[in-house]
């Protein structure tokens, strides 16, 4: 079977907001109560339809059954000369694991960067060593280590 990416519209902000309601229900359990899936998909509406630099990529099979969602920011920064692209939300579903789904949504988010002439996309990855797999995912697909994220809610 084949998988086939494609760039989110909003006429697909629900089926994003289920995606990231389940990556979020999958990496972290205990607080996913405070994600609530309706507010997951009001967030993916609002986002995909702003035009305010983010955007979605999906992944399908050939019976159109979603295999994964990607979801990208464009950031900027000094250091890395202007824009970039930060790959903030990742998830393939169980049963398309290790079928080069995650490669295949990296790449398509990859070669929408290229057209904007960004440098380079980020990704924070989850906590180790419980989310090792996910961090030799992003590793073996090129990506090197530039140290752990934290957040402050404000």
């Amino acid at each position: 079977m084949s998988i086939h990416i494609r760039q989110a519209t909003i006429d697909d902000a629900e089926l994003v907001g289920n995606v990231v309601t389940d990556l979020i229900h999958e990496l972290f359990p205990e607080v996913a109560a405070q994600y609530p899936r309706n507010e997951m998909i009001d967030s993916a509406t609002k986002l995909l339809s702003d035009g305010r630099g983010v955007w979605a990529f999906i992944a399908t099979d050939d019976d159109e059954n979603t295999a994964g969602v990607l979801t990208l920011n464009e950031c900027a920064a000094i250091s890395v000369g202007g824009n970039f692209g930060e790959i903030y939300e990742l998830f393939v579903s169980p049963d398309y694991r290790s079928a080069g789904v995650g490669w295949k949504l990296i790449e398509a988010a990859a070669n929408f960067g290229r057209a904007r002439g960004w440098p380079l996309l980020e990704v924070g990855a989850p906590d180790l060593p419980r989310w090792q797999r996910t961090v030799d995912f992003y590793l073996k697909n090129g990506f090197t280590e530039i140290g752990p994220r934290l957040e402050l809610k404000i």
